[in-house]
């Protein structure tokens, strides 16, 4: 069983958590409050921006590595094994370091008279949407948060708040959404400050759009809780005069900063190596690539196989090492002394045949004979101590903006780099998003303005189109650019065609058969997710995809391995709390009454959060 030593978990949640303690951000410390000038609203607003992030260093590290490997799109560079069950830490909340500001602002508010404060109604709605969107972040690991106490504490709330429970608070932040929505279409005469608005540059219209969106957020999680109430809530944001995110121009989707005093990771994110032991699964690259859907190139990286490596291996009369999947496309001549010679791609050719995945197989990583190809990397692939990757990892570009590109070149041959530290775009919500959440709404019976294939066809073109401007805005290897090292390279940025190409294919369109049609509306919001690791989870939880013996996506079952699907984590696992934690007889009421077990194993499927009780197994397939 795994101890969690590195990250602050739920159950070491105290004081420092949840005293608020935002005032170390602004100048009005340690001074006599007679003399204390309150923060200015814009400036909270931008703080709030700032400090937004559901995308830390500790969670890809963490999280998304395991997370990616029990929804099967990602594999151990050394193989399945039964340490793919252990589970994976909860880490410190993040909703948190949005509220304290939202409480700012509400203080800042009171202290104003009554008509100055109506003033600030738009910054108010903005921060309580980016507060939601971190609370469903933080409920989806976990269940039960402590929001409406949280980070009050320097304005006479308490060092011990409450868990609220995950039903209550679906509860409170539709209603909190709608009241936004409201300020943010009816408020007049109100300070909103462009400058201070990396989002939207102060488009109060989009704001509201994305409160909206975040309602159909939720609807998709209560999709197996309250059916009924998750369509009613996905007509309501359908036919809403506010709209929802339904155009690229409208996604969530910035850079928050290009330069922070304090801290660059603001910036750039971290520069620490995450995802440095993971491959893309077989299953979900060849699904890609056999459908030629450019996403791939986004998402993953290009092996190392170029022609010109595969020339050096030729030239050491090393072809036999060379993995049979690559080799079945390369098209040779031989020379007269009997050397292979490469001409050309065969099948896909550039840049397809350079995504390759690993094998799902269990154990794969131990049989040399039959998957060596694969995992034997480090010596069928090495030459003159240089190891040439098979398979192809994950754009680690596309999750933050400080590391150096190295391109795979020929032993001898000259380095070919790149240093540039590129100031980090994230993608938080997207056109993408909503309209395969309706287009699954309408297929489950919602009462919705348009067809569930008119939704699912804006998705997936909207899809490719957003990854496409991350992957330029992230300037990731080989966008634009082949580093004219292999006359056969080519680059990967999306085609002209390539978009109709890839939904003319019949796994991507939807038939009119609704139980096929559901599981493909789901498994495109699983690829869609692929850099947003929890939305990906959430899915494959609430969807049971993918589905076992599916001819479309399907999940490796590891029964027959003694490792079957009930052992798979559906939530993060908690360390004991210390009896000296001011938040120990909380944390133990909070983990009783969700009917959750400090540790992992298999408790981490049988004991679910409350949004995940009535949802498929893994790999049933969707609830019809």
């Amino acid at each position: 069983m795994k101890k969690y030593k590195h990250t602050v978990a739920a159950a070491l949640a105290g004081v420092t958590l949840f005293c608020a303690s935002c005032r170390e951000d602004f100048a009005d410390i340690n001074k006599d409050p007679a003399v204390v000038t309150l923060g200015n609203p814009s400036y909270l607003f931008a703080q709030t921006v700032l400090e937004f992030e559901p995308s830390d260093y500790l969670y890809w590290f963490y999280n998304a590595a395991s997370i990616f490997q029990w929804t099967q799109t990602a594999v151990s560079t050394g193989g399945v094994s039964s340490t793919l069950v252990e589970g994976a830490p909860l880490q410190s909340f993040k909703s948190v370091n949005v509220l304290k500001y939202v409480n700012e602002l509400k203080y800042v508010r009171s202290q104003m008279t009554e008509e100055e404060s109506a003033r600030y109604q738009h910054y108010a709605a903005c921060m309580d949407i980016l507060a939601v969107y971190m609370g469903i972040f933080d409920s989806d690991f976990i269940g039960d948060i402590p929001y409406t106490e949280g980070a009050q504490a320097i304005h006479g709330g308490t060092l011990t708040p409450k868990y609220d429970r995950v039903e209550d608070l679906y509860a409170l932040w539709l209603e909190s959404l709608d009241h936004d929505v409201k300020a943010l279409t009816t408020a007049t005469d109100q300070i909103f400050e462009a400058s201070q608005d990396p989002v939207y540059k102060g488009n109060k219209e989009r704001w509201a759009k994305l409160a909206n969106s975040l309602k159909l957020k939720l609807a998709a999680r209560m999709i197996n809780i309250d059916r009924g109430k998750a369509l009613h809530l996905a007509a309501e944001v359908a036919t809403s005069p506010a709209g929802f995110i339904n155009a690229e121009a409208e996604d969530f989707l910035f850079n928050k900063a290009t330069y922070n005093s304090s801290s660059n990771d603001y910036a750039y994110h971290w520069e620490n190596d995450v995802l440095r032991q993971l491959g893309g699964s077989k299953t979900v690259i060849d699904f890609m690539v056999n459908n030629r859907d450019p996403r791939v190139r986004f998402i993953y990286r290009k092996n190392h196989w170029n022609s010109n490596v595969l020339q050096a291996f030729f030239n050491a009369g090393r072809q036999n090492d060379v993995p049979a999947y690559i080799m079945e496309n390369v098209a040779c001549e031989t020379t007269a002394e009997g050397k292979y010679r490469f001409k050309a791609w065969k099948g896909a050719g550039e840049p397809w045949i350079r995504y390759q995945g690993l094998p799902l197989d269990f154990n794969a990583g131990q049989q040399a004979a039959k998957f060596g190809d694969w995992f034997n990397y480090d010596i069928q692939c090495k030459l003159e101590n240089v190891t040439y990757y098979p398979f192809s990892e994950y754009q680690k570009e596309m999750i933050y903006g400080r590391i150096d590109f190295k391109l795979p070149v020929a032993p001898g041959d000259a380095v070919v780099e790149d240093k540039e530290d590129v100031p980090w775009w994230g993608m938080y919500m997207t056109m993408a998003e909503t309209n395969l959440y309706l287009a699954e709404f309408a297929l489950l019976g919602a009462n919705l303005p348009e067809s569930a294939e008119s939704y699912y066809n804006r998705a997936l073109a909207g899809s490719v189109k957003e990854y496409d401007l991350l992957a330029k805005n992230n300037k990731i290897p080989y966008y634009g650019t082949t580093y004219n090292y292999d006359p056969h390279e080519k680059p990967i940025d999306l085609q002209e065609g390539e978009i109709e190409t890839m939904m003319d294919k019949d796994a991507y369109k939807l038939s009119g058969n609704k139980t096929a049609d559901l599981e493909k509306v789901y498994i495109q919001q699983i690829l869609h997710f692929s850099m947003q690791p929890i939305d990906q989870y959430t899915t494959a939880k609430r969807s049971g995809l993918p589905k076992t013996g599916s001819a479309l996506f399907n999940r490796v079952d590891y029964a027959a391995n003694n490792v079957p699907v009930t052992l798979f984590p559906r939530r993060m696992a908690l360390n004991a709390p210390a009896e000296t934690d001011l938040m120990y007889t909380i944390l133990i009421e909070s983990y009783k009454a969700q009917g959750y077990t400090v540790g992992s194993g298999a408790i981490l499927n049988a004991e679910r959060t409350w949004q995940d009780k009535n949802n498929p197994q893994w790999g049933e397939g969707p609830k019809m």
